[in-house]
């Protein structure tokens, strides 16, 4: 039996895998079998600290997943498929796709992922112009011009984020009103950078190497057109991964409730980064969480082991 088993292995679950180890708790990773979480789809990440000239996402994750296994954490690239968490205190059961585990406590660290247009070349230049995170690569867009797909509050502060860099920000939305809050539009629509296009909707993104125009339409008027432009962030929300966590309690958006930073509704099994924060989705905040996390379930483990 571990004492601990952590679902994922992001930013998130691997920082609570080297606390967790380094308090000689027994630990296994259910990975997945696409580990590492978004930023093995990034290239330079310039705002992590420890790195002052950057470092590739995917180099920063592996360099974790080292000193996880370092202190002793057992990985697993494997899928998680389903837990029984109807017992309050354990032990909990978890399966993968191949096999079953026994743990005394569950750290749930299954992130978010980015919800995509689902539009031709889309996915092909992610990480070569097209974005899901203005406070991550923003900088790399400084005296260009940008679109920012979406209408809610995240779309707004990804446009005023991004106008501290580029030339110029198209912020444009489906519909013809926006779902923000009304402080927040009033915001954008008062900076001199921003301009608003309605009703439009990217049908596909064109370039080689890096973006160099998008198709749109007009959907009021079906007209089309295209449009030069350098960069294209996505900010439509965030789906997390939590729909395979029967009982444990979800918000309307499904994010995991959290009492106390990490803990869920079920007693030893806690939750860290993306799969329950909605505000912050960064890779630091995301470490942080799986820090927490851990040092709750080792607390957690003393008081009732």
């Amino acid at each position: 039996m571990y004492d601990v088993i952590i679902i994922g292995s992001g930013p998130a679950g691997l920082t609570a895998a080297i606390y967790t180890t380094r308090a000689d708790l027994k630990t296994l990773v259910i990975g997945g079998n696409k580990w590492g979480g978004q930023l093995m789809l990034t290239t330079l990440v310039e705002n992590f600290p420890g790195f002052p000239d950057g470092i590739q996402g995917p180099e920063l994750m592996e360099n974790m997943r080292k000193q996880a296994e370092h202190h002793g954490a057992e990985i697993l690239d494997l899928d998680f498929v389903s837990g029984d968490f109807s017992k309050q205190k354990g032990p909990f059961r978890v399966k993968t796709s191949e096999a079953e585990y026994e743990t005394k406590s569950v750290i749930i660290a299954t992130g978010a992922d980015t919800k995509w247009l689902g539009v031709p070349g889309e996915k092909e230049l992610i990480g070569r112009g097209v974005s899901s995170c203005a406070p991550c690569d923003a900088p790399f867009f400084r005296d260009k011009n940008v679109i920012v797909v979406g209408g809610g509050d995240s779309a707004m502060e990804e446009a005023q984020v991004l106008t501290k860099f580029a030339n110029k920000v198209i912020l444009m939305h489906r519909k013809d009103t926006f779902k923000a809050s009304e402080i927040m539009v009033k915001r954008v629509k008062e900076n001199p950078k921003i301009e608003i296009v309605l009703n439009t909707e990217i049908k596909e993104i064109i370039g080689d190497q890096k973006i160099e125009k998008v198709k749109t339409l007009n959907n009021k008027t079906n007209e089309q057109s295209e449009t030069v432009i350098d960069g294209v962030f996505v900010a439509i929300g965030h789906i997390p991964n939590s729909k395979v966590f029967e009982g444990v309690e979800r918000d309307d958006r499904g994010f995991i409730k959290v009492t106390d930073h990490t803990k869920t509704n079920i007693e030893g099994v806690f939750v860290a980064g993306d799969v329950h924060d909605a505000s912050y989705k960064q890779a630091v905040t995301a470490a942080g969480f799986g820090c927490a996390a851990a040092l709750e379930a080792g607390r957690w483990l003393e008081n009732s082991y």
